[in-house]
């Protein structure tokens, strides 16, 4: 027995793999997203596109997408955030980055996935960039050679600015 690579904590025979192999259909826009990511990481191409919306199936790079899957290590799926997908639902959106080592470097895949919900299964569209916000400074920045702010009458970099 294995954990699921999806990050569940669950045995995967208990969590992603009734929904690759075709015995349950998954129940939202989430566990299909983690069910996606954990055919990725077992290369298993027939599900990725089974679990794609009919009319843009013939867009999928296959190949590519079978070598890069097989090219990587898979580190672990993090969900940041989801709209709608369940139950009652007819879209869905699921945010995540997937963890990964390719050439002995690691990445990170950021993605917002779009769900549609088609005769009582959820099937992936398409996905966009997340929205990543920036990080602004609260207060002005300090310049080098002016007096730091600790009170001290030296000038930044010679007091707290100083490098260790």
């Amino acid at each position: 027995m294995s954990s699921c690579p999806c990050g569940s904590g669950v045995e995967l025979a208990d969590c992603c793999e009734p929904y690759i192999n075709g015995a349950t259909p998954a129940p939202t826009a989430e566990a299909l997203m983690r069910a996606r990511y954990t055919a990725h990481t077992k290369g298993n191409m027939d599900f990725l596109v089974s679990s794609h919306v009919e009319d843009t199936r013939g867009e999928i790079d296959i190949e590519l997408t079978r070598r890069w899957a097989e090219r990587c290590e898979w580190l672990g799926l993090e969900i940041t955030a989801t709209e709608q997908g369940a139950a009652g639902d007819t879209t869905g959106v699921v945010e995540f980055v997937a963890h990964y080592r390719d050439r002995d470097e690691r990445h990170q895949h950021r993605e917002r996935a779009l769900f549609d919900f088609v005769d009582d299964v959820w099937l992936y569209r398409d996905a966009e960039a997340p929205q990543i916000e920036t990080a602004r400074r609260q207060q002005p920045k300090i310049g080098r050679n002016e007096p730091c702010p600790c009170g001290s009458g030296k000038k930044y970099k010679k007091c707290c600015g100083k490098a260790a």
